[in-house]
C-alpha cells in the first residue's frame, strides 16, 4: 500500500466511534504479542474499557449475571484491545494483510449455548475495520473463569507485511 493510504484502518475505526486505548500491560509472566515472520500473535485481551477497568455489565458469567447483548459488547471491547496491542506491535494497522484467527473464551455457566453469538462481537469488529481481510478462522469456547472475572477474553493472530 502506498503512503497515501496510511491510517486508513484507524480512520475507519474513528468513523465508527472507536479510538484505540493505550494497550494493557501483561499481569503475569508473558508478553503482549509475539512476531514470527509475517505473523503477529496477540495474547488474550480481556474486556477492559478505555479507562482500563471492566464495566460492571462485562463482569461475571454469561447465562447468569451477564446477558448476551452485554457479552457481545464485552467481546467487542476485547477486539478493540487486540487492535491496540497490534498497533503497538506493528505501528500501523494498514500493514495488516489478513486477520488469520481469533480465539474466544466466554466466562459462562455450564449449559450456556450462545458462545458463538457472543464472540460475534469481536468477529464483527474485525470485518468492520478490515473488510474482507478481516474475515478469519475462529474458535470459541465456554470457560469456568477468566482473569478479573471478565465475561470475555479474545486472542488473535494477524498476518502483516
Amino acid at each position: 500500500m502506498s503512503n497515501a493510504t496510511q491510517g486508513r484502518i484507524e480512520a475507519r475505526l474513528a468513523e465508527i466511534g472507536i479510538s484505540l486505548p493505550t494497550p494493557a500491560a501483561p499481569v503475569a509472566n508473558y508478553v503482549p504479542f509475539v512476531r514470527s515472520g509475517n505473523l503477529v500473535i496477540i495474547s488474550g485481551q480481556i474486556c477492559l474499557g478505555p479507562d482500563g477497568k471492566i464495566a460492571p455489565a462485562h463482569q461475571g458469567k454469561l447465562g447468569d449475571v451477564v446477558d448476551e447483548t452485554a457479552g457481545r459488547a464485552a467481546a467487542r471491547a476485547c477486539a478493540i484491545n487486540l487492535l491496540a496491542q497490534l498497533r503497538a506491535a506493528i505501528g500501523d494497522l494498514d500493514a495488516v494483510t489478513r486477520v488469520v484467527r481469533l480465539g474466544g473464551f466466554i466466562n459462562c455457566v455450564p449449559d450456556y449455548g450462545a458462545v458463538a453469538q457472543v464472540m460475534n462481537g469481536a468477529s464483527d469488529l474485525m470485518v468492520e475495520a478490515f473488510g474482507d481481510v478481516g474475515r478469519h478462522a475462529r474458535s470459541t469456547i465456554g470457560v469456568a473463569q477468566l482473569p478479573l472475572d471478565a465475561a470475555v477474553e479474545v486472542e488473535g493472530m494477524f498476518e502483516v507485511r
